[in-house]
């Protein structure tokens, strides 16, 4: 039966590598009640769909594990989606099955990397020379927004700008943390050991209902597809977050480079601040804030918004390229 599973995987278009992780002949669902829990380590995790559902998946350097197929096929017990790992602290499962089959990147349609959040928390002004190019007075706590899950979007997709109704869209490339247990009142000093992992994201927005509605931030942010995010979830052990590069190219034009280093609150910082006022639960992500670069910073008579046709390329250091196309 063990000689099937593995001939069935490599006919399926998963290639080579059933391998190193123990016997996998051995392999069993296990109790629930004995099932280990805990954040993943180590891994770089995406969301991709197969036949209109979302589906969990590992980038490796040989390709990418289908994380669904692989423990269907041997019986294994893991996470089915990016929310299953994160809300079931389910990284010990998925470990179980890194190395064991792997489908090739260029086939798989993606996903958001995380699909169904309790909330999306997004921090505004974060950047010391972002707040400079705009004229506003650097903060003395993080401004907090939000977006619904309507707004997820996903690596190669496309946003449908609302023109009906707005003309002004810009571009926010933003480090996105992905948070994987519960947080309450957290200590600074402890911040970071709540996450699970991060990702690449932009805060997409339209100027002009943001701006000029009154302050209406939140329907100026939370349009439909108005939060890309992709294509990977790196674990949080790989990563320092306050020290990564980040750039924003519209069309192959850089417009976005600068560093998270400029954070005005740090990483540690904004998630103790939020925890404060509001509980974070695994699978919450945060939008940490954008860089200088964004066109409403530029003079307005060099202010061209974006349009439909335009390409987007979104850039964390370790954290892979976001790309999506406004139609």
């Amino acid at each position: 039966m063990q000689q099937n599973r593995r001939t069935f995987l490599m006919g399926a278009g998963m290639v080579g590598a059933m391998a190193a992780i123990g016997d996998v002949a051995q392999a069993q669902v296990p109790d629930s009640s004995n099932v280990a829990h805990g954040m993943a380590h180590g891994l770089t995790l995406l969301t991709m769909r197969h036949q209109g559902e979302y589906r969990l998946g590992v980038k490796t350097d040989k390709g990418i594990l289908d994380v669904n197929g692989v423990a269907e096929l041997l019986n294994m017990h893991a996470p089915g989606t990016m929310d299953d790992l994160l809300q079931h602290e389910d990284g010990p499962s998925l470990s179980a099955l890194v190395n064991v089959a792997i489908v090739k990147e260029e086939t798989i349609e993606y996903g958001p990397v995380v699909t169904r959040p309790e909330k999306i928390v997004c921090v505004g002004l974060n950047y010391r020379k972002h707040a400079q190019e705009i004229g506003a007075p650097v903060p003395k706590q993080p401004v907090l927004f939000n977006k619904y899950n309507v707004a997820l979007n996903h690596h190669n997709g496309t946003v449908k700008l609302p023109v009906e109704f707005a003309k002004k869209f810009d571009y926010e490339v933003e480090l996105v943390m992905v948070m994987g247990k519960l947080a309450k009142n957290v200590a600074e000093s402890d911040a970071l050991s709540y996450v699970a992992g991060y990702c690449t994201g932009n805060d997409f927005t339209a100027r002009d209902l943001q701006m000029e509605t009154g302050g209406q931030w939140m329907i100026g942010k939370t349009p439909d597809q108005f939060a890309p995010l992709g294509p990977y979830l790196v674990t949080a052990d790989q990563v320092d977050p306050d020290n990564l590069k980040i750039e924003c190219r519209v069309n192959g034009e850089t417009r976005q480079s600068s560093h998270t280093s400029d954070f005005i609150f740090n990483s540690r910082q904004m998630i103790s601040y939020i925890s404060r006022y509001i509980t974070l639960k695994p699978g919450d992500i945060i939008f940490t804030g954008t860089p200088q670069g964004v066109i409403m910073g530029r003079p307005k008579d060099q202010q061209v918004w974006l349009k439909p046709g335009d390409k987007i390329a979104c850039s964390l250091e370790k954290l892979g390229e976001l790309k999506f196309e406004l139609v």
